[in-house]
């Protein structure tokens, strides 16, 4: 997290592009047929592959068809060389595809838990060995059928070996790779094969092209930015460092003959309201049956379209057009509907189906509004003609270990941003282009997609092996994601251009190439050829010029971490950009989530263990310089953590009401992050062990679709009504009433006015001077819409009258737990209840809630039980501002 400084450093001029290749390397999803002879024995599932279908759409296995599937899931992990360590080298132990070294050590009881306590700094030797993944595998005694060898993902410069020849040598986790081995089974006759990769220490790996490419800038001292691996394996500011090696997506043996489909890209896309689709279509063909006439379809319920190829013929392109098509909108503005494309492949002379291919597609268009304005440059992201205002979050790997993020813990996590209020994630770019059910989730829950390249945070070498390896993987991964209609805008990189500018990378470049020939040449040119339906963007933040500073507020995206590093959270309202792409400030995980990892007596601030599990520099001290600013000296623990996750909660609350505030010349929020992947004091809103933290509930609150918040302007105060909605229902007209109420509940004065907002967009209302001049710190301004209400405070906590807390506590029957209706006696600020104290299981339904004199509310707590109401309802699990201020609540319970 960087603070941004103004240099004019230029920049260097990027290398030409490379000569385009135009041959895929993943194949896609096939029917899943009967399995040949010599195939015994072998695990077999019937599931979609990376780039294959979606869950819902997965075809089902036939007796009578050609193509035919095994997924190799079997395997055998040996450890091959490295350092003194707990597994000698030489050992064996049971290893499962998709993995990785470190999690088929844990299974096997070798090490443990990664992320738990502080193992992290045990487990580096895990990165400096060799591994050796093998298994067997049986052969195809049909006569004339190809065979071949489908990695999804190999993590990362590894060797394969099939009967003892070397089939290839890969060194990039970003892409796929199909290896042709009909030979090899035809040799075997009726012998096993020994399938085997060998796999490079990895951390040693990467040292090693770093010497040999030289040392390339980056913020981290890792060679992360040396290799196509995963950066943040070598650890982030909010990740663990636990380089791994492994197989982390399916390996396949795939058998067919005749041909098959080598790659389908639909290029769709709405023009006025016909949907398109326009579906490139690539077949291998057997070699031995080049003469043979295929013929392709492709169906969109009962609009069915068909081409020829001729003999030695392999590519097509059909179009579907569908007059009146349902549009496939964000939440919040329509509907996500979706369409079957269906696309098969048949011998056109026996009429026999050769393969199939099956996707949910949504129509709509994307664009990004960048022409200059008398403000600048601005960044407007535009659905099927209609500008939306961003309301979202970035996203990271969500597991240390990517391969363990199944398809519904993406739906859980896309859920979260859902009822977040959110209709956008930004895929960050020292991740990975995740896996096909997260973009589905997207598609289903109609969450835009914000795609970065795998560049993040650094300078990357651009010598041609560097380069085809890139250029490889972004046609891949542009191809196998253009179905989905989620994914919004692909953008160049996280982070590199605006360090080039502003870190000190061009003295240690002395020129060299550093990523620029990738982000202005080579990624639009893929992007264009492969995928013309989405924008791009060279990175993030980006002017949307190379003639002005990456990170200046009035161009482009925006990345703001001047105030989590040196300033007051209330300095976002110190500048609007034009759309903010990164922001954040941090707070620790839940009690039961840190409980559970770091061990009850390591919850210390600053103890070994908790250092552990805080990677951002200086970050306990840039915490405490919040709490210093607004609370009395903190003496426990429990203390820290509940003042630190309402900074969290306020800070992205305050942020987010601001830049809305200023719908219009700003048209984005995404802050950072949604996610985390492990126990840790981080950015994120929900915890590594999937637990909404009370930022969650104040960011729900923060980007509800119509929105009252009070902002300074001036000497002043305004009520800014902000309104996403798409205006289906109406402008949002009603009385907006502004009161100013003291501590106690008297209300001093107030105001009220009929007011209007367009739906969607933005009005600022002033507050009349007679309202705010000489507030002091035991009043409030309370504005009013309906049911939505805004709330100014002045003062530190520390210096407010608070007085103790009262509570009437009346308690219901839930389906699964209870519910507790809180009525205030006093202004209570910021309540929370978190019952995973008592019990890792509950939850509570709503947190960080004011309320003032006469106000109630209901929450839900799942898990409950009325015999645990006292520890639910007092210290620690029951807190408030009120009790560090002013002492601990008093309940008075009512039934």
């Amino acid at each position: 997290r960087h603070p941004p400084t103004v240099p004019t450093t230029p920049t260097p001029t990027a290398p030409p592009a490379l000569p385009l290749d135009p041959h895929p390397h993943a194949s896609p999803l096939a029917v899943l047929e009967r399995l040949g002879p010599g195939f015994e024995g072998v695990p077999l599932h019937f599931a979609a592959k990376p780039g294959g279908a979606s869950p819902e759409t997965t075809s089902t296995a036939t007796v009578d068809a050609v193509l035919e599937r095994v997924e190799l899931t079997e395997w055998t992990l040996e450890r091959r060389s490295g350092p003194e360590a707990p597994v000698a080298v030489g050992t064996r132990l049971p290893a499962t595809v998709p993995g990785t070294v470190h999690t088929d050590l844990r299974a096997a009881d070798r090490i443990p838990e990664p992320t738990a306590s502080d193992n992290e700094r045990h487990l580096g030797w895990i990165g400096r060995s060799e591994w050796r993944y093998s298994t067997t595998i049986g052969r195809d005694s049909g006569q004339g059928r190809r065979v071949a060898l489908e990695f999804a993902g190999i993590d990362t410069a590894a060797t394969i070996t099939l009967g003892g020849r070397v089939l290839a040598d890969v060194v990039d986790m970003h892409r796929s790779w199909t290896l042709d081995v009909t030979d090899d089974v035809a040799r075997a006759a009726s012998e096993s094969l020994d399938l085997v990769v060998d796999f490079a220490a990895p951390e040693l790996h990467a040292l090693a092209e770093r010497e040999r490419l030289g040392t390339y800038p980056n913020a981290y001292p890792e060679p992360f930015n040396a290799v196509r691996k995963m950066a943040c394996n070598f650890g982030w500011d909010w990740g663990p460092k636990l380089v791994t090696a492994g197989l982390w997506r399916p390996v396949s043996l795939v058998s067919w003959t005749t041909a098959r489909l080598a790659g389908v890209t639909p290029l769709v896309d709405l023009v006025d309201s016909t949907g398109v689709a326009t579906v490139r279509v690539m077949v291998e063909r057997d070699p031995g049956r080049l003469g043979a006439e295929l013929t392709v379809s492709a169906g969109i319920g009962d609009r069915i379209v068909h081409a020829r190829l001729a003999p030695g013929e392999c590519e097509t392109e059909l179009r579907l057009e569908v007059d009146d098509v349902e549009a496939w909108w964000p939440v919040g503005l329509g509907a996500p509907t979706r369409h079957e494309l269906t696309v098969g492949l048949v011998d056109a002379d026996s009429g026999e189906p050769l393969d199939d291919w099956r996707r949910m597609i949504g129509f709509r268009h994307v664009e990004i509004e960048t022409t200059p304005d008398a403000e600048g440059t601005p960044f407007v992201v535009t659905i099927n003609g209609r500008p939306v205002f961003v309301r979202g979050a970035n996203w990271i790997p969500d597991r240390p270990f990517p391969h363990l993020v199944d398809a519904d813990r993406y739906r859980r996590r896309v859920a979260d941003a859902v009822a977040a209020n959110m209709n956008l994630l930004r895929v960050w770019g020292g991740g990975v282009y995740e896996s096909d059910a997260f973009y589905d989730a997207c598609d289903a829950a109609g969450v835009m997609v914000f795609q970065d390249f795998p560049f993040a945070c650094a300078a990357y070498p651009e010598d041609e092996g560097t380069r085809s390896q890139v250029e490889a993987e972004a046609r891949e991964n542009v191809r196998r994601l253009a179905s989905h209609p989620s994914l919004a805008l692909w953008c160049g990189n996280n982070e590199n251009i605006w360090g080039f500018w502003d870190w000190g990378w061009p003295d240690e470049l002395e020129g060299r190439p550093w990523g620029r020939g990738y982000y202005e040449q080579l990624l639009p040119t893929v992007v264009h050829e492969e995928d013309p339906t989405r924008p791009y963007w060279p990175g993030s933040p980006f002017s949307g010029s190379w003639d002005v500073h990456p990170n200046d507020p009035n161009h482009g995206t925006a990345h703001l971490w001047e105030v989590w590093n040196d300033l007051d959270y209330t300095e976002y309202r110190r500048s609007v950009p034009r759309f903010v792409a990164e922001y954040g400030f941090q707070g620790p995980a839940e009690w039961a989530t840190l409980a559970g990892s770091i061990g009850p007596d390591e919850l210390a601030v600053g103890s070994p263990v908790m250092a552990v599990h805080q990677k951002a520099d200086n970050g306990d001290a840039k915490l405490q310089r919040a709490l210093d600013l607004r609370y009395p000296p903190v003496g426990s623990f429990d203390d820290w953590h509940f003042l630190t996750r309402v900074e969290q909660a306020r800070a992205f609350a305050l942020g987010i009401e601001h830049f809305r505030s200023h719908r219009g010349r700003c048209m984005g929020s995404i802050i950072w992050q949604l996610n985390d992947c492990w126990p840790v004091v981080s950015w994120s809103i929900v915890d590594g062990d999937e637990r909404r933290k009370p930022a969650w509930f104040a960011v729900r609150r923060a980007y509800e679709p119509r929105l009252v918040s009070i902002q300074p302007e001036g000497s002043g105060l305004v009520v800014a009504l902000v309104d996403d909605t798409d205006g289906r229902d109406g402008d949002w007209s009603g009385t907006l009433t502004i009161e100013r109420v003291t501590f106690g509940g008297e209300v001093v004065d107030s105001i009220a006015r009929p007011v209007v907002c367009e739906a969607p967009g933005a009005i600022r209302c002033p507050v009349p001077t007679s309202l705010s001049a000489g507030l002091d710190a035991g009043e409030v301004i309370v504005a009013r819409v309906g049911e939505r209400r805004g709330l100014w405070f002045v003062g530190a906590d520390r210096d407010q009258p608070l007085a103790p807390a009262e509570l009437d506590v009346s308690v219901g029957d839930d389906i699964g737990g209870l519910l507790l209706t809180m009525r205030a006696s006093t202004l209570v600020r910021d309540l929370v209840v978190s019952p995973d104290r008592i019990d890792p299981s509950w939850s509570c339904d709503d947190g960080l809630i004011t309320l003032l004199p006469g106000e109630s509310v209901t929450l839900r707590v799942a898990g409950a039980r009325r015999d645990d109401l006292e520890r639910l309802c007092s210290a620690p699990v029951l807190r408030c501002v009120n009790d560090v201020v002013a002492g601990p609540t008093v309940v008075n319970w009512s039934g």
